[in-house]
């Protein structure tokens, strides 16, 4: 590839986030990684410092039970998620995980409200299935929408915001945890960016 076609390379990458065809997506799951992160850490801080355990050890074992239960569904959902990408229209896959999530913040918001450990836990599993089911798709429906010269570029944006909206939530969601009541503003945050993300599907 020569000078002139690397410098309009670079230029279509950059200007992909103001394309109606790429800045949507890229929001949407920009939205959903920033609130998986910044719900779960703020879980875990609230969890360690609040006392909601009884004991050191109980705490360490919820913290991990926290972590795994997030994760599992990664290695249980992943293949049919894959499947269901395939099978049915991505767009109208990727609209009703991020509706669901509204409903699953809604959740979280309610077991940080009232202290129940369980409902917390229910809340990571039902937040990893959500991210295992828009994983695959969020991979298949990049070259919908994009022209082939532009896959590496879109590709790599995505996971650049992705790697950001976890740096992002991981700073804010313990930042958030250490206020006064946590419960009330980490659960409006949350709520409020799954709506938005939810938004930006359509």
């Amino acid at each position: 590839m020569d000078d002139t076609s690397q410098i309009g390379a670079q230029k279509s990458q950059f200007t992909l986030l103001k394309s109606r065809r790429f800045l949507p997506f890229f929001l949407t799951q920009f939205f959903g990684a920033l609130n998986d992160n910044l719900f779960k850490n703020a879980l875990l801080v609230i969890l360690v410092s609040s006392g909601i355990a009884a004991n050191g050890s109980e705490t360490n074992t919820l913290v991990n039970m926290a972590a795994g239960l997030f994760i599992i569904p990664f290695f249980l959902f992943s293949a049919l998620a894959g499947q269901l990408a395939d099978k049915y229209e991505k767009s109208v896959i990727i609209r009703r995980i991020k509706l669901a999530e509204i409903f699953i913040m809604l959740g979280g918001v309610a077991a940080l409200w009232y202290n129940e450990i369980w409902l917390m836990m229910a809340v990571l599993f039902a937040m990893g299935t959500q991210s295992a089911f828009f994983g695959p798709v969020k991979y298949a429906i990049i070259p919908q929408h994009l022209r082939r010269e532009e896959l590496i570029g879109g590709n790599a944006q995505i996971e650049m915001g992705t790697f950001v909206a976890i740096l992002i939530g991981t700073i804010a969601g313990s930042m958030l945890a250490g206020v006064e009541q946590p419960a009330l503003l980490v659960g409006a945050i949350v709520v409020t960016v799954a709506i938005v993300g939810w938004l930006c599907s359509r």
